[in-house]
């Protein structure tokens, strides 16, 4: 039995997240009204939209340097990231190595030394990439070291027994096989490098969607505050969907197998 146009329409894959959006929306208004929450603590989200509107221009032009500076963190993640990610899985002494130390710089609080990187190098937008980056470099070389670790053993096996140069190893099974797990984490490294980028803008900037946050923090404007948190979230959800296109168009053969997944579920 076929389902009709509406019901795949509903339950489509790029639906469902709005309809969820849209259910959270009418239950945080209803709490507001049945609990009588002041505005003080929480607005509602007719407040969060009106600012949305009325500070648009402006919005729209922090989000600008915001997104600049993740993507020049998220550029900088790709550059060191998987070259790094590629010398610890091809050499166990660069492994042992390099692999502690990238464990150990992830438990010092970027809170902490974004700081420093504002008296280094001052108030423009170099620590905003540079704490963008150091957010957003971990994952992609855990992730790209776990793609080429897993690669089938067997595959490697038969190329070499076939002759195959290590340079067409690499391209036509190493590779091929590794690029979803590069492509897991370049999607959580865009992701945190929205994060480390705001963390930037928190510690010294006067551009931005984290200095809007720090301006609506000290006046206690919560619908601006709720207004730029609402922008922040669409940025990462973009530059999330931006990588999962690059994905699909990559590597096709693997976002078919997610989609017959999907459709089963």
């Amino acid at each position: 039995m076929q389902s009709s146009p509406w019901r795949r329409l509903l339950f489509s894959s790029w639906a469902r997240p709005i309809i969820l959006v849209a259910l959270l929306i009418v239950l945080w208004q209803l709490a507001i009204v049945v609990f009588r929450i002041p505005p003080y603590l929480i607005p509602a989200p007719l407040a969060v939209v009106k600012q949305l509107v009325t500070q648009w221009p402006d919005l729209l032009r922090q989000t600008g340097y915001t997104t600049y500076a993740t993507l020049g963190g998220f550029a900088l993640s790709i550059a060191f990231g998987i070259p790094m990610a590629l010398m610890i899985a091809y050499s166990r002494t660069i492994e042992s190595f390099v692999y502690p130390l990238l464990v150990f710089s992830q438990s010092v609080p970027k809170v902490a030394i974004a700081p420093l990187f504002v008296v280094w190098f001052g108030f423009g937008i170099i620590p905003k990439i540079i704490a963008a980056f150091l957010l957003g470099f971990f994952p992609v070389v855990v992730s790209t070291v776990v793609g080429f670790k897993s690669v089938d053993r067997d595959m490697l096996d038969l190329a070499r027994s076939m002759k195959a140069s290590k340079l067409q190893t690499f391209r036509r099974i190493s590779l091929p096989q590794a690029l979803p797990s590069i492509f897991a984490g370049l999607k959580v490294s865009v992701t945190l490098a929205v994060v480390g980028a705001v963390v930037g803008e928190f510690v010294g900037s006067n551009s931005g969607i984290g200095y809007v946050l720090q301006i609506a923090n000290g006046n206690f404007d919560l619908p601006l505050m709720f207004a730029a948190l609402t922008i922040l979230s669409l940025v990462g959800v973009l530059l999330f969907a931006a990588v999962d296109l690059v994905e699909r168009f990559m590597i096709p053969w693997h976002a078919s197998q997610r989609n017959e997944f999907s459709a089963t579920a």
